[in-house]
């Protein structure tokens, strides 16, 4: 076979394209193996039934989550099948409202308001969002504030009242309890780690 032969192209240009299309198998299988919920990096639903914490993992270099014993959120233990169900309705509200339209979740998004993906572990729910509210629980004061935003002062920036009721407020915040488990490798980098002066 001569080089300058179009089949000797043709032949190695499909060959190649067999070869690179089976990699890309495996490596999407690969892949969503980290991805999934209950994957490695990514929790199933139901780890909301439990405290999560973020620590920072020396051996890393980067901040990881831990999540330890049951803590149930709004008081409710969620099966697995329950806890899908208000995931999926957490992940529908925050698109119908198009929340990355000001918010980031995993950097994606806008940059007028704060990243949301590790919002759940944010100390200010407990430091001043509990007081502000007059609730006894963070996932209650959350679900307040996502219910009448306009009524609490925000630093600069305020967000705007989105008519969120009570029953999407709490899926939003299960949603957020979960994205806040998810090993983000370190993302958003020195979260809840003091920055040096």
């Amino acid at each position: 076979m001569q080089i300058q032969d179009p089949l000797f192209w043709r032949a190695g240009a499909v060959s190649t394209t067999l070869v690179m299309l089976i990699v890309l198998a495996f490596l999407s299988i690969d892949s969503y193996g980290y991805i999934r919920a209950g994957g490695i990096n990514v929790p199933a639903y139901d780890v909301i039934n439990r405290h999560i914490a973020y620590e920072y993992d020396w051996s890393r270099h980067a901040s990881t989550p831990v999540v330890g014993e049951e803590e149930l959120l709004f008081g409710q233990k969620f099966s697995a099948d329950e806890a899908a169900q208000i995931m999926r309705k957490g992940k529908l509200v925050i698109q119908s409202r198009n929340c990355m339209n000001c918010h980031t979740f995993f950097g994606n998004g806008a940059y007028y308001g704060p990243d949301l993906t590790k919002s759940w572990l944010d100390p200010a729910w407990e430091q001043i969002w509990m007081p502000m509210t007059g609730k006894e629980t963070k996932e209650e004061a959350m679900v307040a504030f996502l219910m009448n935003p306009d009524q609490y002062p925000t630093w600069q920036r305020r967000m705007p009242n989105l008519d969120i009721d009570e029953e999407e407020a709490r899926a939003m915040v299960a949603y957020l309890k979960w994205l806040s488990a998810i090993d983000t490798n370190g993302f958003p980098a020195n979260f809840g780690r003091m920055q040096p002066r």
